[in-house]
């Protein structure tokens, strides 16, 4: 069931009349319900796999919660950590893991036969497993208390609105609130709408949009060079923005209808002056959890500088292969983290300077230099997300430069699918999206500053984004729903 499906529009005001009509002791039995109802939605056999995953790290918890020895809690934790993350190899990483020993030991003349077994990977396994991981660890640390409540916990892993591509929740945040009764709130729902609406029109008019362009040239590369190349990564860029932080609104959105505060997972990261601030903009749940349960533990920045560096590294190629099983992952993780690297050596020299010159017109240039240079960054790192492969990332680094004229862009964007009008669509669509994120970044929220703006401003916002949900949902066949690029992570 996708959240820009028709079934979605359905489910959704079920379960909120349903969930308000009964008293709160019932209240998470049916969230219960209703959440594993959703994942079922997919493929009801894997639903075995979350429920395992689920009983393994809630008995963990309990079991470190009576252990006094440590020698015993560390056996129990990566006992626990170790069948989590076993469901999450076997699925997402063993036909990687194989045909990369196999072609590793082949280089050194020697043969390995191990089969392949292409399986399908569970829709949101990624997101879930490290919200296990990162329970039994805080209990593990003595951060939370162990959740004794099955039924409790069962809910925080398979929550509905972020049970497929989060945000990835901390059982601190969340736990908590199933135990909260909540009252319908008009204010709420009516915000929570708005989100909602936001996150459709980020995903629907312009993800869904400008797929088929991007696709059109990553998927046959061919002929293609200078600037239909980095045309289509920038759209590329946009569309994963639009995709994922698409559902993110809309799972923030669907959560607060019912009364539930789900964690922000994107701030106008394409307005970062740095790759750091980059990465506290994008996929901020994620940041997150590595930052605690990864970064933090190698020892951060608490170091020296060669292990200080190391840290990045490492946090960053797991955060890539987190992303997928596959090497352009692993590149597109390296990518980032020499970045980070380059920041954490010369970095503090630029933020300086730019403290030095706010609120100068010397300040802004850089300021604005610092925001291209890592926006740069970020659309050149698209290249190994998005590739089919190393070869074709070799391909497109080999072709990149050939051939530009930004004054022929719509001869260079032919090949992509797009005339004139189409450009001229996607540019609008660009430009609405700059100004919302401008906004939030240098002022305010922009839903915020909308819900203060005059009645006329606000119902010709709902109007204007109804109207465009509404007309690029009628464009496509009836009955299907692009599916969100992070379910496939």
């Amino acid at each position: 069931m996708l959240f820009n499906s028709l079934s979605y529009a359905v489910f959704l005001p079920v379960v909120c009349i349903v969930y308000y009509l009964l008293p709160h002791r019932m209240r998470w039995a049916v969230l219960l319900v209703f959440s594993l109802y959703f994942y079922m939605s997919w493929n009801p056999q894997l639903i075995l796999l979350i429920l395992f995953t689920i009983l393994v790290s809630w008995s963990a918890s309990l079991i470190l919660s009576r252990l006094g020895g440590q020698a015993a809690r560390r056996m129990v934790v990566g006992i626990g950590v170790g069948l989590c993350l076993s469901v999450l190899f076997f699925f997402k990483y063993y036909d990687f893991a194989a045909e990369s020993l196999r072609s590793l030991l082949g280089l050194s003349g020697l043969s390995l036969s191990l089969p392949t077994l292409k399986l399908m990977l569970p829709v949101g396994i990624s997101f879930y497993t490290f919200q296990t991981l990162s329970y039994i660890i805080d209990v593990y640390r003595g951060d939370l208390p162990a959740e004794r409540h099955l039924g409790y916990y069962a809910l925080y892993v398979s929550f509905f609105p972020q049970l497929v591509a989060g945000p990835i929740e901390r059982a601190g945040n969340l736990l908590p609130q199933f135990r909260q009764e909540h009252r319908f709130s008009t204010a709420a729902c009516t915000r929570g709408l708005q989100q909602i609406g936001v996150g459709l029109f980020k995903k629907v008019v312009i993800a869904d949009y400008l797929a088929d362009f991007v696709d059109a040239v990553y998927n046959n590369l061919s002929g293609k060079a200078g600037m239909t190349l980095i045309l289509a990564t920038v759209l590329f860029g946009i569309q994963i923005y639009c995709d994922f932080s698409g559902y993110s609104d809309i799972a923030v959105g669907s959560a607060q209808i019912l009364g539930f505060r789900l964690m922000e997972n994107f701030s106008s990261p394409y307005f970062a002056r740095s790759v750091r601030e980059f990465w506290r903009r994008w996929h901020i749940s994620l940041t997150t959890w590595f930052t605690d349960y990864v970064y933090i533990p190698l020892g951060g920045s608490r170091c020296s500088k060669a292990k200080h560096l190391r840290n990045l590294l490492i946090t960053f190629l797991l955060s890539g292969l987190w992303h997928g099983a596959s090497w352009t992952f692993v590149c597109w993780g390296l990518w980032h983290g020499l970045f980070l690297c380059f920041e954490t050596l010369w970095g503090k020299q630029a933020d300086g300077l730019q403290r030095r010159l706010d609120h100068t017109a010397a300040g802004v240039l850089l300021g604005a230099a610092r925001t291209l240079y890592t926006l740069m960054v970020a659309m050149m790192g698209w290249i190994f997300f998005r590739a089919n492969s190393l070869a074709d990332v070799q391909y497109i680094f080999a072709n990149l430069l050939k051939g530009i004229n930004p004054l022929r862009l719509a001869e260079y964007a032919a090949p992509a699918g797009m005339g004139g009008l189409q450009l001229a669509v996607a540019g609008l669509l660009i430009g609405a999206l700059a100004v919302w994120d401008g906004i939030s970044r240098y002022r305010q929220p922009a839903l915020s500053l909308l819900c203060r703006a005059r009645p006329a401003v606000r119902y010709l916002f709902y109007w204007a984004l109804g109207v465009s949900i509404l007309l690029a949902l009628m464009l496509r066949p009836f009955g299907a729903a692009a599916d969100f690029i992070y379910f496939q992570f």
